[in-house]
């Protein structure tokens, strides 16, 4: 994957690989002392129940979606689902 730039990704779309729009990047959390990134953090749409998603809910109800199961950036964040 190419790089790109944080910036960049602030507020993104995130969509499932099935074409479902889950949500709002809020956030990509990562090991501080190997910069391996671990997951990214999605304010969900509030149309998209919880329970029809496959990954874990933090304590304010987003999606924390592990870096491993982006499958592209381009206009979306699309993750596999």
């Amino acid at each position: 994957m190419s790089n790109i730039l944080a910036e960049n990704l602030s507020d993104k779309s995130v969509m499932g690989s099935d074409g479902t729009e889950l949500g709002l990047l809020h956030n990509i959390t990562m090991d501080l002392k190997s910069g391996k990134l671990h997951d990214l953090i999605v304010d969900p749409h509030e149309d998209v129940p919880t329970h029809t998603v496959d990954f874990d809910v933090d304590d304010r109800g987003r999606f924390r979606v592990p870096v491993n199961r982006v499958q592209a950036v381009k206009d979306y964040i699309v993750v596999k689902r």
